[in-house]
């Protein structure tokens, strides 16, 4: 039994595990342990959300999701080629439902080529072309180098580099405290540790609280459902995504396709009642509804959402035929009666800010004595995670935090 390590990483994520790979990709003779609560990895968000490689065009050009996605998509392709892990290149489009949208489509066009990436504004017939079954307005976002992937495929197969690599990874092993320089697993084995990198998800902010780093932040967690058609594989093409609203971190309802070809529509953002809240009622954790029950009459007062307007229009997508009625401004041929599949329900790790109360926008890495502290790895996390653990590991090492 390890009792003594340099690297110590809580979370078996796919966050956690690229963060174990890049400090074993530089420091190779390091004793690194990676622990996760769960029997296997991608249990969570890692293994719950769409699987799409984002491109990065959404996101705020000084921002760090700005900064890594782009890369992070071309390391996470060159990785599924490389490890044999199944990938499906098929482009995203993004469509105006309205005139009024139009104005959007072009902002997010100039975003995505400050931030570097590949996108081309296209027409009405041009779209037909790309994806027959889209609508827009005038103009639509064609983005090439979105792709898709399987996210627990992914995740296993870092998982098995990580291990390959030399690390020690405990599955079923819970952290029930830490502090700087140690982890107590399993509520009576203490280990030392160089260094601890808390990439714990739903429970980072709780992670870091044991440090005294993050206290200004909560989780807020929300739950994405998805439900899948039953038409034949590669009848849907592309990616069909709306026109986001900036002022929250979610891109609302869209069409995607999987890794196999078939089609899904989805999610929503509906408030979670419990940080790992998948539907079973007879999971719930009283004490955890109780303090994200308090969160909420902060945030229904933030300047920066509109939170009546969101969970006004999130909570009805509960009612599959609302959710296919949103996605028809996409898709029109989308209906009720062939999206009846219930897809695994994820949950959103987000964060909020309680003096700004404000739902934290890009990832927040934060220092700690002897660790390191990943308080808000939300989506694209997924499709970043190689280029982050590159950039975390790198600014531990240089101070650079």
């Amino acid at each position: 039994m390890t009792s003594t390590v340099d690297l110590a990483v809580i979370g078996g994520g796919v966050v956690g595990l690229a963060l174990a790979d890049a400090w074993l990709a530089r420091n190779p003779g390091d004793r690194v342990l990676v622990l996760d609560k769960e029997a296997s990895v991608g249990e969570h968000a890692s293994g719950r959300n769409s699987g799409v490689l984002h491109a990065g065009f959404y996101y705020a050009p000084d921002s760090l999701k700005a900064q890594l996605t782009r890369r992070g998509n071309q390391q996470l392709r060159e990785f599924c080629h490389e490890r044999g892990v199944p990938i499906l290149e098929n482009g995203k489009v993004v469509v105006a439902q309205s005139v009024e949208e139009i104005p959007r489509i072009d902002q997010l066009y100039e975003r995505g080529v400050a931030n570097g990436c590949t996108l081309e504004i296209i027409d009405e017939a041009q779209l037909a072309e790309l994806e027959p079954l889209a609508r827009t307005h005038g103009k639509a976002l064609w983005s090439p180098l979105t792709a898709v992937s399987s996210p627990v495929g992914v995740t296993r197969a870092l998982a098995d580099r990580v291990v390959e690599r030399g690390a020690t990874l405990r599955l079923s092993t819970p952290v029930t405290n830490a502090g700087p320089g140690w982890v107590e697993v399993n509520g009576n084995e203490r280990i030392s540790v160089g260094h601890i990198i808390n990439a714990a998800g739903l429970y980072a902010d709780r992670v870091a609280h044991w440090f005294g780093v993050g206290m200004d932040y909560r989780m807020l967690p929300f739950k994405g459902l998805y439900w899948y058609g039953n038409w034949p594989k590669g009848t849907l093409k592309r990616h069909v995504y709306p026109v986001p609203d900036l002022r929250n971190p979610f891109l609302g309802v869209h069409v995607t396709v999987t890794v196999d070809g078939l089609a899904k529509l989805g999610p929503t953002a509906i408030p979670a009642m419990w940080r790992e809240d998948y539907g079973h009622i007879t999971d719930i954790i009283p004490k955890e509804s109780f303090e994200i029950a308090g969160l909420y009459p902060r945030f229904l007062t933030s300047k920066h959402h509109d939170v009546p307007g969101l969970l006004k229009s999130e909570f009805p997508k509960y009612i599959r035929r609302y959710l296919v009625k949103q996605a028809q401004g996409l898709v029109p041929s989308v209906n009720a009666k062939e999206f009846k599949t219930r897809g695994k329900p994820g949950v959103r790790a987000q964060l909020l800010h309680l003096p700004t109360k404000k739902l934290e926008m890009d990832f927040v890495v934060e220092p700690g004595d002897k660790s390191t502290h990943m308080l808000n790895a939300v989506s694209p996390a997924w499709t970043s995670a190689l280029a982050v653990g590159e950039y975390v590991v790198e600014r531990i090492h240089t101070d650079g935090f």
